[in-house]
């Protein structure tokens, strides 16, 4: 079971679900990839995650155009056209009857290697797409009453290390700095960058609220974040005060109200960081950023046309 943002109610209809591997469709209990696949030797890939909404793909230019950036940032041909791209995801929902509360994992790995070795000029085989849609909804308890936080010692780092924009399948860092937040007893992990300024989470993205005023991080050691942005832009359109600047913990520890953002979730509560309370469950600001963001992924659905 997932945890935090990520926590959903198992639904039966997922067992039977059907995998879209290369442009095929296969029963999940026999959909695989090669054990020289760059993705499992390696982690060497880029991937999104997708919401289907009244059965539309919400945001999906947004999310295709950080697939293909990341895509070319890593050398990698994806080997398909966005039209084509597109085309499968929707054949994927299609076939698996998923008109709403649907999430898509979106794979893309650089492809089959000869030996499992890093340099590129050994891979053999086209670049590898895996589609995976499961019927799942965010619990509303997550969105009602939110997740707690823990700040670890794991850093977003530099981008002459690895850069946190590139939305890769190598996530050994968020991974560990999950497995850190969990032994401490929160549900996920809250992250700093190199200077010591409040960065990100693990998988989702963080902001304050002080003052009437929504904070978040500069954006310099995170993911370029769909859910992110969409909120600093809803803000802004709604005469809300928003800012993307460094802040401390202190800062944090003395907001008016914290939440996370995500893909999958939308806009979460953070209600306790580091064993500070700072409200008991989603506070007046988060409960009218839900809603207009709910207002936003309705429009966005209502006006996009789909193979």
């Amino acid at each position: 079971m997932a945890q935090g943002t990520h926590d959903f109610t198992p639904d039966p209809r997922n067992a039977s679900i059907l995998i879209n591997v290369n442009g095929t469709l296969t029963p999940r209990a026999e959909a695989m990839v090669s054990v020289f696949d760059s993705g499992f030797m390696l982690g060497d890939g880029v991937w999104e995650g997708l919401r289907v909404h009244a059965g539309r793909i919400a945001f999906l230019d947004q999310h295709l155009d950080r697939l293909w950036e990341g895509a070319k940032a890593i050398f990698m041909d994806l080997g398909v056209t966005r039209a084509e791209m597109e085309q499968r995801l929707y054949d994927t929902i299609d076939a698996n009857d998923m008109g709403a509360g649907c999430h898509i994992r979106l794979m893309t790995t650089r492809g089959v290697r000869s030996t499992p070795y890093q340099d590129p000029r050994v891979v053999v085989s086209p670049a590898t797409i895996v589609i995976i849609a499961e019927h799942k909804d965010p619990l509303p308890a997550t969105i009602e009453r939110g997740i707690t936080l823990f700040t670890v010692h794991v850093r977003r780092g530099f981008p002459d290390v690895q850069d946190p924009k590139l939305n890769s399948h190598s996530k050994l860092n968020c991974i560990t700095a999950c497995i850190q937040a969990t032994q401490a007893g929160a549900d996920e992990a809250l992250m700093l960058d190199p200077h010591g300024f409040v960065a990100t989470c693990n998988s989702t993205h963080f902001f304050i609220v002080r003052r009437g005023e929504v904070w978040t991080s500069t954006g310099d050691y995170c993911l370029g974040g769909i859910t992110r942005g969409n909120v600093v832009a809803l803000c802004r359109a709604n005469g809300i005060p928003v800012f993307e600047r460094n802040f401390s913990l202190t800062d944090v520890y003395g907001a008016d109200e914290a939440f996370v953002t995500g893909t999958f979730a939308g806009v979460v509560p953070v209600t306790r960081v580091d064993g500070r309370d700072l409200t008991p469950a989603r506070g007046p600001m988060v409960e009218r950023l839900q809603g207009l963001y709910k207002d936003l992924i309705a429009s966005d659905c209502a006006g996009r046309d789909r193979p």
